[in-house]
Formats: structure tokens, sequence, C-alpha cells
């Protein structure tokens, strides 16, 4: 939590953006498990709220009345009986006044307040079913038309505050990547042949549940490295094969997001280099090309060429390179975008719309070709960006047979060849990005090995 002049300032800052209206930012409240009293744990509070009110409690509603400067933190008091469950927890009272807010008012008075307003009424589009029901009972809008009601100059407004991270958020940001270094070379000193995928990845979430308030998204790892979202599962590691694993941590309410991939007997083979190097390259030379001024999805397109030219070397692809990204045939071995802006969220502000996150009025998303309609950041970089730098190789099977049949950029792709890599996988590189005055640089103190020779090394030191 930082100090309450912050959210102070972040609140009147936000009132100046906004310009005129109510604003209602909802916490977020428990949610259960498979039943009441079982709830998700720990509870995680809605990354806005968070940003301007600062309490995690949950079953509270900040309002930010901008025309008449008042700003009311609504919630109810907890009784003894929730006492003896839970212990203490401080007065509504107490909790406003700890971030700057000096009034506040039960629950049950949000709905007379509203009911009572004149002015626009502006909130965030909603992804939890308890807060369409309280903006349906507030303001009578049903919650299939809640996402199109949302307030756009509330979300572009809080789009511009947080997506440009102070030199306190950019040091919380470093310490959860020091987190995810250990996480990280937790999994890469317990990955041998017979153990299991769950049971490496369930140490890399102990790291993350010790060390931090938890795991910032769901950890994939997984020998599937060429299924993106690859959970962990009973599979014992097989010598010889390549595993995957994308995890990150959330400390202070700042994520962290790492990916790494391992040979699973500790040594590439050729074939395995070969494809490794490339990636290698294509995540090193961001951090020539990523500065301030410059769009990230050329960024993006940049790393395609130099993947291109390096496929067409090994003989995976052919043809005129400029021509085989224009025509998306790097999107069989990327997919998906080059990174995303990364915060208080994993994906930072998604729920808000990644239209108004990653592109702007002057660069817009291109939705239509493959590939190129999973990228989630194109606009300008600006310094105090923090985002991601996570190219990738996939070899996927389905996606193989499926443009070989339809001949789809054929004249770009060597599918006899591609035929041989089937049962290769998938090969990501992932760590986090500060865009600085002059270029970018990586978050945290240390850095998880990822140079061949590097990772070789490191764990080598799992047979000591």
């Amino acid at each position: 939590m930082f100090n309450k002049e912050t959210y102070i300032q972040r609140r009147s800052e936000l009132k100046k953006l906004v310009g005129n209206g109510v604003i209602i930012l909802f916490g977020n409240n428990e949610s259960p498990a498979n039943y009441p009293a079982n709830a998700y744990a720990p509870m995680r509070q809605d990354s806005s709220f968070l940003y301007y009110f600062g309490q995690h409690r949950d079953g509270l509603v900040g309002v930010i009345d901008i025309d008449n400067d008042e700003e009311i933190l609504f919630g109810d008091d907890i009784d003894v009986e929730d006492i003896v469950w839970m212990g203490y927890t401080p007065s509504v009272a107490d909790l406003a006044a700890e971030v700057g807010v000096s009034k506040t008012a039960p629950m049950k008075e949000l709905t007379s307040y509203i009911k009572h307003q004149s002015s626009d009424i502006h909130f965030l589009p909603p992804y939890r079913h308890d807060t369409k029901i309280q903006i349906m009972d507030l303001l009578g809008i049903h919650p299939a038309k809640q996402k199109e009601a949302a307030s756009l100059p509330l979300i572009q407004a809080i789009v511009k505050m947080r997506a440009t991270k102070s030199a306190e958020e950019i040091d919380y940001i470093e310490a959860a990547c020091d987190v995810g270094y250990a996480m990280h070379t937790t999994a890469q000193l317990l990955i041998r042949p017979g153990v299991t995928e769950r049971f490496v990845a369930g140490q890399v979430d102990g790291i993350a549940r010790s060390l931090a308030q938890g795991n910032s998204f769901a950890t994939i790892f997984s020998q599937h490295g060429e299924i993106m979202h690859g959970s962990p599962s009973d599979a014992k590691l097989e010598d010889g094969r390549l595993v995957l694993c994308d995890a990150g941590c959330e400390l202070n309410d700042y994520c962290s997001d790492h990916t790494r991939t391992m040979p699973v007997n500790g040594k590439f083979s050729q074939r395995q280099l070969e494809i490794y190097s490339i990636v290698e390259a294509c995540h090193d030379y961001v951090l020539e090309v990523a500065k301030p001024g410059v769009k990230y999805a050329d960024v993006h397109f940049a790393v395609c060429r130099l993947m291109t030219e390096r496929l067409k070397e090994l003989g995976l692809m052919k043809g005129d390179t400029d021509a085989a990204v224009a025509a998306g045939a790097h999107a069989m071995f990327l997919p998906h975008g080059l990174g995303h802006m990364m915060g208080m969220d994993v994906h930072d502000m998604e729920g808000l719309g990644q239209i108004y996150v990653g592109f702007d009025d002057e660069t817009r998303p291109n939705l239509e070709q493959f590939g190129t309609n999973c990228l989630r950041m194109g606009r300008r970089l600006e310094e105090g960006f923090v985002l991601t730098d996570e190219p990738g190789i996939y070899f996927i099977p389905a996606l193989i047979d499926d443009w070989k049949a339809s001949g789809h950029c054929k004249e770009f792709l060597n599918f006899e060849k591609l035929e041989t890599y089937k049962d290769f996988g998938g090969i990501r590189i992932e760590d986090d990005i500060l865009i600085t005055k002059e270029g970018c640089r990586f978050l945290g103190s240390k850095r998880i090995p990822y140079h061949p020779k590097d990772v070789e090394a490191f764990m080598a030191n799992n047979n000591q």
C-alpha cells in the first residue's frame, strides 16, 4: 500500500481527466469455490479500485463525485460473529482515512445515493457476475448491455494513468520479478526425467505463495510447449523433450511474468538448439529496438522478420521475407503477439478493453489476419510503460495439417520439412521490460538463465 497522498493525488488526477459526473469503482467480493463459506483465497481485489482506494477488504465501493468534489467509501462494518471467524477488521471509516477519504456510508445507502444523482454515472466494464447484478440493481442496465454502457472517458482516463508506472510502482514490479527468479530457478533445478509436470509446477506455485501474495496467473508448465496455455498434468518428464514454464507472482499488488524453456535432460539437442537460438535472438533484439516513440507493433514485426530470416536458413520458410510477414506466414510459428502491458494485472487493464490498453486512435488492431489478431500491444511506447517481451516458436500439428491442406502461405512454408517437426513442441522466452528515457531494460535484479550454455550449466546443479 502506498502513502495516503498517493491515493489523494490519483483521485484528483482522475477527476480532472474525466471532467464531470459521478465515478463508481466497485471493489470485489469473496468468490465461492464450491459453496458460500469456501471462497477462493486469498481474495483478489479489483485493480482499479486498489489503484484509487488502496484497500483489499471485500464488500467496498468507492464513489467519486467530480461535480461536488466529494469522495465516499461505501461498505459495512463487520459484526462480532464475523470477528469470531475472521479476526478484527478495521472499520470502513478507518480504511477510508488511510487513503484520504473523509466520508463513508453503509452499503444500503448506495442505492439511494445513486438514484438521486442527476449527473452522468461513470463505471467500468464489469467482469464478475455479482458486480453485474449490483450495476443492474443500481442503474437498471441489463448485464448483457453493461460492457457497451461502460464509461469510455473513465476507461481512457484510467488507462492513461495506470499505463505509466511511477518509481514506486517500478520498485514493486522489480521485487515481484525477483520472486519470479526464485520460481523459475526452482523449476530449473527440479526438472529431470521421471518427475511429473504437476510436481514441478506445484513447487513453483509454492514459491509464489511463500514469498509473495500468490500467482499472477495459473502456472503453465508442460512438455507440450506448442500449447499456449498448457496446464501441468500428471505426465512424467521425458528424456529428450523440452518443457516450457510460464509463471509469475503478485507482490504488493504488482505482477511478474516470465517464461523459460528447458531440455528435460539438461542438454539441448542440436535440433532444439537451432530453434532455441532463433527465439533467443528475437528476445534479445527487442532491447535494441524498443524505445519511446516506437510502436510496439513495429517491434513485433521487426522480430517476425528476424524470425523469418532465421527460419529460412533452416529451410522451414522460404521466399521474400517482407512478403512472408505481410501474408502472415510467420504465424505458423508465432501465432501470438510479442507482448502485453503489465502492472497490477499480468495482462494490465485487459478487463477495460484491450483496444483501449494496447491500441489508440493512431494504432488500430488487425483482427482479420491469423496471429496478428492476437497482438495485445501495438501503440507507441512511452517512458514508464512496463510490458512483456515474449517471442516463441511453436510447432502445432493441427495448424500444420490445416495450412498444408488448404495451401495457405505455401509459397513461404516448407510443409515437407514441417512434417518432421510435429513432435518438437514449442519454445518461448519471456521477460518483463521497462521503457526508459532512451530505450528499455529488463526488470528484476537477477536474470533467470536463458542463454543455452547458462541454462545447461544451471540445470547441471540438480545432479549435484
